[in-house]
């Protein structure tokens, strides 16, 4: 289920070289390793997006501030129904995965959507993840 080329940076690593790294990889996030080889922080293309390159910081800051940490992380071993449950717990759309201290691969929404072929749990785990990351002003009732 899980793709087993995971990109990975420093967390020292500037907002512009993860961004071209990203480019270049054609992916939406970044694992940063800390010097022992384990996942430090988590950093996706909307952090850069919304984070870091609009509120007007400079592109040579590290990578690291505009990063999501503890990661969150599964394991080889785990069902797709855990991996879900635990992405869906944490409102996040990929679940780097650990074998032991070691980064094997990665998991995301679209692996689960397109590999299981279960539309239904994708939609679902769509809907919690948005739901979960939005401001709850967003689903206040606006009446009739």
């Amino acid at each position: 289920m899980m793709t087993e080329s995971v990109v990975t940076a420093a967390p020292a690593a500037t907002v512009r070289e993860v961004a071209e790294l990203m480019r270049e990889r054609n992916v939406g996030s970044v694992v940063l390793i800390d010097s022992d080889g384990a996942p430090a922080a988590f950093v996706t293309d909307r952090d850069l997006a919304i984070g870091a390159l609009t509120d007007g910081r400079d592109p040579t800051d590290p990578v690291e501030a505009h990063a999501s940490s503890p990661v969150v992380t599964g394991q080889p071993d785990m069902s797709v129904q855990a991996a879900a449950e635990l992405m869906m717990g944490h409102a996040i759309r990929r679940l780097p995965i650990l074998d032991g201290d070691r980064l094997t691969g990665i998991v995301t929404l679209d692996d689960l959507a397109v590999r299981t072929g279960d539309l239904e749990l994708a939609q679902h785990m769509t809907a919690q993840i948005t739901r979960a990351a939005l401001p709850g002003f967003y689903f206040h009732d606006r009446g009739g």
